[in-house]
């Protein structure tokens, strides 16, 4: 179990209430999840006493973290054998969850 500090957990209570859902991912047991509508993050606790986001926030596929290739001209999102195609629409509200949650974790 992850030990939190005040500055963390309530940078955790300013998430939930901007509409994001804390999140397990097995696979990722030693950080904490959070995702909105299909897209999700890992967070970790950094050196100040916060929290920063590991890696990139990405779309899920079945509630799995997908990767961003490039097939041909196009991108997709991919997991395992599936894949859903990368729209315009779906970066657009993939970087509007990315800066919201970064702003979230920057403090009130």
């Amino acid at each position: 179990m992850l030990a939190l500090t005040p500055v963390q957990t309530a940078a955790l209570e300013r998430l939930v209430a901007r509409g994001f859902t804390l999140a397990a991912f097995p696979l990722y047991a030693s950080a904490i999840g959070v995702r909105r509508n299909s897209f999700a993050a890992l967070l970790v606790p950094a050196a100040e006493a916060g929290l920063r986001v590991l890696g990139d926030p990405c779309y899920l596929i079945d509630g799995n973290f997908t990767v961003r290739v490039r097939r041909g001209e196009l991108q997709w999102f991919v997991w395992k054998s599936k894949s859903a195609k990368a729209t315009p629409d779906l970066l657009a509200e993939l970087g509007r969850f990315s800066k919201e949650l970064l702003e979230v974790l920057a403090g009130p």
